[in-house]
């Protein structure tokens, strides 16, 4: 299994180009400037590494010379711990441990309905349509106390929120004026440098004018 990992000398990602997990992980690298040959996979021609290092066969997997990761809040974290600046989780263990409470519960309640809006069911659709725009709406008070997610930092959270956020107009959800604050909160992380560079050319499509 390590033998085609040893193989490389620089850190590998494999990633769908407009995954919204895929692209997390992507604005982790970005943010902390890693070093990292980045290979877009479309559709399920999935190539000969994956298939030997990932045993789920599913395309996002970072290969760190013998280690391979390939869930996306592991990858964050082991990223974050390996590259240290700039810092993306808090130092003391509670609010670290809310923090991956609150990414538990953005890729349950979330990225979840993201999967189902792709459904062949315009019920589905439409029922994941409004359950991702009432979950935003509800947290959106909260981004008029704080500048970023329930915290004064930049974080992990972050990194999860700004994926979905760019798409909402690509899905068709349109927020209430009463989400101003979160829409506020959406500019500022598209502004960041690292953001834009995270993008793969079919995200910057799905917003382009």
């Amino acid at each position: 299994m390590t033998s085609v990992a040893n193989r490389r000398s620089v850190m590998v990602l494999y990633s769908d180009s407009i995954s919204p997990i895929g692209h997390a992980v992507r604005i982790v690298l970005a943010e902390k400037d890693i070093n990292v040959d980045i290979h877009y996979v479309t559709g399920d021609n999935l190539p000969e590494e994956i298939v030997e290092l990932n045993p789920y066969n599913t395309t996002l997997t970072l290969i760190d010379r013998d280690l391979v990761l390939y869930d996306a809040q592991i990858i964050m974290e082991y990223l974050d711990e390996r590259f240290p600046h700039p810092p993306l989780m808090p130092v003391d263990p509670v609010t670290r441990a809310s923090n991956r409470q609150i990414r538990y519960r953005v890729i349950r309640d979330l990225y979840s309905s993201i999967d189902e809006l792709s459904s062949d069911s315009k019920t589905v659709v439409a029922n994941a349509r409004e359950n991702i725009r009432d979950h935003l709406t509800a947290v959106s008070s909260a981004f008029s106390q704080k500048p970023f997610f329930m915290s004064d930092e930049y974080s992990l959270v972050d990194c999860c929120m700004a994926p979905l956020l760019w798409r909402l107009d690509h899905f068709g959800i349109k927020l209430p004026v009463s989400a101003k604050p979160l829409q506020q909160y959406a500019i500022k992380l598209f502004e960041r440098e690292a953001f834009k560079l995270s993008l793969s050319v079919r995200e910057r499509e799905l917003r382009a004018a």
